[in-house]
């Protein structure tokens, strides 16, 4: 199972662990059962057509990727919401 880490608010919208294991072939696959396991995520990384919004960065073995990124089961994909300020 790949692995997917949330940090920041995600975080806390993920029950509170950082670290969730699910099976998925894609990112998007994977972000869709960690919605399906955390309600609260749902509509925070994953915008109504099942794209990563705009403020959301995922990284697949530190590579950043998309939606669309191909996963295997050793992968690990972080997910971490954009940092702004002035």
């Amino acid at each position: 199972m790949a692995l997917v880490r949330v940090r920041g608010p995600l975080k806390q919208l993920a029950g509170g662990c950082s670290d969730h294991a699910f099976e998925g072939a894609t990112v998007a696959d994977l972000l869709h059962e960690l919605e399906r396991a955390h309600p609260a995520v749902g509509g925070w990384i994953l915008d109504e057509r099942g794209l990563v919004r705009r403020h959301i960065n995922v990284f697949v073995n530190g590579e950043q990727g998309g939606a669309e990124t191909a996963v295997d089961a050793a992968d690990h994909v972080d997910v971490l919401p954009a940092i702004s300020g002035g």
